[in-house]
């Protein structure tokens, strides 16, 4: 039989750690709290850069010998019409293409803009394609993309009720997920990547893979909860953790290994564009959701279920028969008979005797040169037949 590891990254990856999860909560709180509060900071402070799907405008994609300065020309020559002011424009480069975007304009004017790109590009006008999405459109997508995030957390929260018969599960589980969606909107508004339909996606998708993480943290809870009646609700949650702490890092590493690979590939290798968009949401994602599931929604769970009075009498007569457990293993521990002090002749009082050990007092009578008979009197110490003989 194999040697069993007994390291601490023995028993972390044969889930045997023990690590104090529950205990340390406050300190993920903490945390998670300043996470937040630095990503709607940055919410507030710089906006989000929604793409025209959402505000509507119009796009101008076109191929660029020289990918190093084409933003940059692309930008003054849409200044250069007087129609768009250059803050107002956003352009970046794709591949061996460059994409600008700007506010909406009328189809006068669309000519225009795509001639000046041709011109400063040194390209045919046919070779800048153009597309115009209207305000009503963009209002229109923002609006079906809310709808979908808030039936999404809707079923999300009736189901882990039902699954769980508790709803005080499917209410950790709407933090944990509302927790992963800011911190993922909040590095969008600090790196600046554009929101397009395609992060939307991305964003719903990560959702549903960090309620997969901590449903199953949930399940290994009830599990426990039901298996092992010597733990508190506390130490069963902490035991649910660790337990499904390696396969939980496990199956985050096989996860974000391709995404950081999309989201180099987006934008280093292609500049910008769509694959960066959603590289960025599932990375970040990913990280947030596997991060709350361990950190997040099963401390609350337990801060929500400690109060309810059936698990507080069951931590209580676990935690009193851990107690009584104790007390007598220590009075069994304790010695029996003790003899402190003895009467004028050598005979123990009775208010002398303790429960201490027995072969304490039979030494000090034996070093006294008597033993006790049947009566209870001190008899004469047993002699020789040489003594005998000497006297």
């Amino acid at each position: 039989m194999a040697r069993e590891s007994t390291g601490l990254l023995g028993k972390f990856w044969s889930g045997r750690l023990d690590f104090e999860f529950i205990a340390n909560r406050r300190r993920w709180y903490i945390a998670s709290g300043v996470l937040i509060a630095i990503c709607i900071v940055a919410l507030l402070a710089r906006g989000l850069n929604l793409g025209i799907e959402f505000t509507g405008g119009a796009a101008f994609t076109a191929p660029a010998a020289n990918t190093a300065t084409a933003a940059e020309q692309v930008t003054e020559a849409i200044d250069s019409t007087g129609i768009v002011a250059s803050n107002e424009v956003t352009a970046q480069i794709v591949g061996d293409s460059v994409r600008a975007q700007t506010p909406s304009l009328t189809t006068e004017q669309t000519p225009v803009i795509r001639d000046a790109i041709a011109t400063a590009l040194g390209i045919s006008p046919d070779e800048v394609a153009s597309s115009v999405i209207g305000a009503s459109w963009g209002d229109q997508v923002t609006d079906r993309a809310l709808i979908a995030l808030v039936i999404f957390l809707a079923l999300v929260m009736v189901m882990i009720a039902i699954y769980f018969r508790d709803w005080k599960y499917s209410i950790a589980a709407i933090v944990a997920l509302l927790h992963d969606l800011v911190i993922t909107i909040g590095v969008y508004a600090l790196v600046g990547f554009s929101v397009t339909p395609t992060t939307v996606t991305a964003v719903l998708t990560i959702l549903g893979y960090s309620i997969y993480d901590t449903v199953v943290v949930f399940d290994k809870l009830r599990e426990n909860t039901g298996r092992d009646t010597k733990k508190t609700y506390a130490e069963n949650a902490n035991a649910a953790i660790n337990q499904v702490l390696i396969r939980s890092l496990n199956t985050t590493l096989i996860g974000v290994l391709p995404v950081a690979a999309l989201l180099f590939a987006g934008s280093v290798l292609l500049g910008s564009g769509p694959l960066a968009d959603v590289g960025l949401a599932l990375l970040v994602g990913m990280l947030a959701g596997a991060f709350s599931s361990v950190f997040i929604a099963t401390p609350l769970v337990v801060d929500l279920k400690r109060r309810e009075a059936e698990v507080a009498r069951s931590d209580s007569k676990i935690l009193r028969k851990r107690t009584d457990a104790e007390r007598k293993r220590a009075d069994a521990d304790a010695p029996a008979v003790h003899i402190d002090s003895t009467t004028a002749d050598g005979v123990p009082s009775a208010a002398s005797v303790l429960t201490v050990d027995r072969t304490e007092a039979e030494k000090l009578l034996k070093d006294e040169g008597r033993s006790t008979g049947a009566s209870g009197r001190p008899q004469p110490r047993k002699q020789t037949r040489s003594e005998r003989k000497s006297r």
